[in-house]
């Protein structure tokens, strides 16, 4: 599956950081992790942080799949609005799915801090009306998340062009979100995991044999047997291939990165990552070293041949909308770049078993615009279902969630 185009930043930044393995011979192991890209990555440390013995399979190399080409924004904020989840799901459940994505950020952090120059730091979100009548709404929905304990302020139109340059009607403020090196965390990560003894395997397709109830078989493409007592399919918009039921709608969406730009051109962008209420939406994010990252323009299109040909365009789209809603702001595109990304319908990702494979064969989708903010959660939502235990969005992020 072809899942990008153009020239990401983190691939020319980072290149191949490490080298890893394909699998050689059978193997047994408690879970098997099928795919290495930040999802993976971060469900099997949870797993072997917690004493779980794990391997990791990715059919390419590690992390050169959609994490290549993420743009990596860490929020507490899904897609859908906390009203709409209201009124899909109940306040309840809706507001705990918040809050689990606000609790995310620091544990997130908490990973960061133990890897080397991953380019993890804090940062507010500003999330603006895109046009005046979208103010009204989004200042319930502000309302709402403070009703349920989610820190925010509300700036008018005269606090956005004072602090940010931005020109829009109104917006949250959030102090809670985060900016990270996807790539580089997933390289850092799963290098730190091989080196305690887990096993991480690149260049290895695998394929389900059987489940039961009892384990899980699968295949190499060179006939090589992994046996564990559970799958976690992890292998991002790929993981759609394995299920018959269509669970998201594949798009292509696309970014660009700036050369480094001075802190007064950057001003309040420098630690705020900044979308809107617009669908698709417009998004910019700084980077460590100072480059900003503008990402959308988002299409129907899934096919990586014409997603190539459109990825200069974008990138004038791009630029011209920042424009747009920061004058004076004339950003120039060093690398550009496009990607597939899946959305599903409410914006909520799908943790767990599904019935076409059984209960050991467990599925992280984590898809939408916050996909590693989900993957925090799924890591612990996933050990808990190997653990056989509870846990309180097991529900909301079943496959067989109503709404």
């Amino acid at each position: 599956m072809d899942l990008k185009s153009g020239t990401p930043y983190w691939a020319i930044r980072n290149g191949l950081m490490h080298a890893f393995p394909p699998l050689r011979q059978d193997l047994r192991c408690e879970v098997a992790v099928i795919g290495g890209g930040i999802s993976g990555a971060l469900i099997a440390d949870e797993l072997a942080a917690h004493g779980i013995d794990t391997a990791l399979f990715e059919q390419r190399d590690i992390g050169w799949g959609s994490t290549a080409a993420s743009t990596a924004l860490l929020q507490y904020e899904i897609d859908t609005p906390l009203l709409e989840l209201c009124r899909r799901y109940g306040e309840d459940a809706a507001a705990a799915a918040y809050r689990a994505c606000a609790e995310a950020i620091p544990a997130l952090e908490s990973v960061a801090r133990g890897l080397r120059d991953v380019d993890f730091a804090r940062c507010d979100s500003l999330y603006f009306a895109s046009k005046p009548r979208h103010r009204t709404a989004l200042r319930d929905e502000a309302a709402l998340r403070l009703r349920h304990g989610l820190q925010l302020r509300w700036l008018d139109e005269q606090a956005l062009a004072a602090d940010y340059g931005l020109r829009a009607p109104g917006a949250i403020l959030s102090a809670c979100a985060a900016r990270v090196d996807p790539y580089r965390m997933t390289l850092r990560l799963l290098a730190r995991l091989q080196r305690r003894g887990v096993g991480v395997y690149d260049r290895t397709r695998l394929q389900l044999l059987r489940s039961t109830s009892r384990s899980v078989e699968l295949r190499s493409q060179g006939g090589l047997r992994v046996r564990a007592g559970h799958a976690v399919v992890a292998a991002g918009y790929a993981g759609q291939h394995w299920l018959r039921q269509r669970l998201a709608r594949n798009r292509s969406s696309y970014a660009f990165v700036t050369d480094p730009l001075d802190d007064a051109t950057l001003g309040g962008l420098r630690d705020t990552l900044v979308w809107e209420t617009a669908r698709p939406y417009l998004y910019l994010r700084a980077t460590g070293d100072g480059r900003l990252l503008v990402g959308g323009a988002d299409d129907a299109v899934d096919l990586p041949a014409r997603r190539d040909r459109r990825v200069p365009g974008k990138a004038r789209k791009l630029v011209a909308a920042v424009a747009r809603r920061f004058p004076g702001l004339l950003l120039r595109p060093a690398f550009a770049w496009g990607g597939t990304f899946a959305e599903t319908d409410d914006g909520l990702p799908w943790f767990g078993a599904h019935p076409q494979h059984g209960p050991r064969v467990l599925f992280a989708m984590a898809y939408g615009g916050n996909g590693i903010t989900y993957s925090m959660i799924g890591a612990g939502l996933l050990r808990a279902a190997i653990e056989r235990r509870k846990h309180p969005l097991a529900e909301l992020f079943s496959f067989d969630r109503r709404g």
